[in-house]
């Protein structure tokens, strides 16, 4: 049994195989840390320090599990076989497909330049994100801008929800008549399920930011300070150019390099180079041997540690089944979770399945509006959740 990447996905259904008292498990992961990334926003806005969000990934490889410290580069679902960088050659009889994503930063043109200096950054890097309260709190005046690509995003609430917390540190700091908020947005509305788009929609309101969707970021020019949008208007493709005194860039993302060349992977088609996978089932359609979990997989729903968390139990049961010979007949119904932060302490719980429909899961509390107590959830409760227990194969 092998399990390509030793992230949110792969941790959790290792920990969950070997609760079922599965043996023979590997798992393929280069990296000696193990991050909690949801935190990053809100280390981004000064409200949490980086250091609570790395811890060794050797404490969450299950016991009894082989952890192989080494980078997938070629699966080969025909032979049986996934080639690692170090040149290892593994060879498995059931195969658990759980890279991630992948940021693409050099999609855009002239970003990796503009992290350097003193006015862009990301929460989407470790190393980033400290740097993106840094330059919030020097900000004195002039344009906020804040970007999201037209790709699929790990979090896709993450791009909004430092805009609205940099709004809101804006506000307090008594900068909001100095200042201008602005969103770019490659997707064509703020957020797909309607009940909390409209809460959002007040928040935006609340905080007079600019939205401008459609907008696709494909360029900065540090030395100007301009971010040069590519957006389709009457079947034509226009640019259309912001400047910026503070830039927070959501990079673009995809499948890894490895995965899209895989025979796993869509050749075309709107889900071209993600990892086919049964919605329901989470089962490969044309290797029976093979499932797939969270953000390479091509399942429709967002990519989140809670999709991950409500798929996890699906795939392992349907898997104990293939592997005694049995039919898969557990069912993911796509249930997702996004924590959208609007402002110090405060927050809105986004739940939802395939269908777009809301599926609330905390007993008495009203998720459909902004709450103190869902952001003390998201800055405490979560955390533990996630290391003391979703890794443990315990939730």
């Amino acid at each position: 049994m092998l399990i390509i990447g030793g992230g949110t996905a792969g941790l959790t259904v290792a920990a969950r195989l070997r609760r079922k008292g599965v043996r023979g498990v590997a798992v393929i992961e280069p990296s000696a840390q193990h991050f909690y990334q949801p935190l990053w926003t809100l280390v981004g806005a000064g409200a949490a320090d980086i250091a609570s969000t790395v811890r060794s990934e050797a404490d969450y490889i299950p016991k009894g599990t082989r952890w192989i410290q080494d980078r997938a580069e070629e699966v080969d679902p025909v032979r049986q076989q996934v080639l690692t960088r170090g040149g290892a050659r593994l060879t498995y009889d059931f195969l658990v497909v759980a890279p991630g994503i992948q940021l693409d930063w050099d999609r855009v043109r002239g970003l990796r330049e503009a992290l350097k200096t003193p006015y862009v950054s990301s929460n989407y890097d470790f190393r980033l994100a400290p740097k993106t309260w840094e330059m919030v709190r020097a900000f004195q005046g002039g344009t906020a801008l804040f970007t999201h690509p037209a790709t699929p995003v790990k979090c896709a609430g993450a791009p909004q929800k430092i805009m609205y917390l940099v709004a809101d540190h804006l506000r307090r700091s008594g900068l909001t008549g100095k200042s201008r908020v602005v969103f770019g947005s490659g997707a064509k509305a703020l957020f797909g399920v309607q009940p909390y788009a409209r809460v959002l929609e007040g928040v935006v309101d609340r905080y007079g930011i600019q939205t401008h969707f459609s907008h696709d970021l494909v360029e900065v020019r540090a030395h100007s300070r301009e971010a040069i949008f590519a957006v389709t208007r009457d079947g034509r493709r226009e640019w259309v150019t912001l400047g910026y005194d503070l830039l927070h860039v959501t990079p673009p993302q995809s499948a890894p390099d490895f995965i899209k060349r895989s025979a796993l992977a869509h050749q075309d088609g709107p889900n071209a180079g993600w990892v086919k996978a049964h919605k329901h089932t989470l089962q490969h359609p044309d290797h029976p041997n093979v499932f797939a979990i969270g953000d390479a997989s091509d399942l429709p729903t967002s990519r989140t540690g809670a999709a991950i968390r409500a798929e996890a139990p699906v795939l392992v049961e349907n898997l104990v089944a293939v592997m005694e010979g049995r039919e898969p007949t557990a069912r993911y119904d796509g249930y997702a979770s996004c924590p959208l932060v609007t402002g110090y302490g405060r927050m809105l719980l986004a739940e939802f399945d395939y269908d777009g429909r809301p599926a609330p899961s905390l007993p008495f509390i009203n998720t459909f509006v902004e709450r103190r107590d869902l952001w003390l959830l998201k800055k405490y409760g979560l955390p533990r959740l996630y290391w003391d227990w979703m890794l443990r194969g315990r939730a």
